[in-house]
């Protein structure tokens, strides 16, 4: 069966931590998710996953060993993932931010 669109009003949300919700639509081997983080994330540990992606509102820092890089809407996201890219989001500011991000289904 083929699958075009994807109905996010249609799907529900997950709450994996506070601060941070998801829609995600898994399909064979990736997963389309549409992300909201507010200001009450925290992101703890490293991220080791890739992420490719486009900011749809809002501003956040993605925080690497060695640098620190500040996407805002109409930003896109390429991480190719792995130890040597391992990351943390923030927030910035107090507003919502959401994102688009396509990554591998766990």
């Amino acid at each position: 069966m083929r699958q075009v669109k994807v109905d996010f009003a249609a799907l529900p949300w997950e709450e994996p931590a506070p601060g941070v919700r998801f829609k995600a639509m898994i399909r064979g081997n990736q997963r389309l998710r549409l992300v909201e983080f507010t200001n009450e994330f925290i992101e703890h540990d490293w991220c080791l996953k890739a992420h490719i992606g486009y900011v749809l509102e809002g501003e956040l820092e993605i925080t690497f060993d060695d640098a620190t890089e500040r996407l805002t809407a109409g930003d896109g996201v390429f991480i190719t993932g792995g130890e040597q890219e391992r990351h943390r989001a923030r927030l910035k500011g107090t507003a919502v931010a959401r994102l688009i991000l396509v990554e591998e289904a766990e």
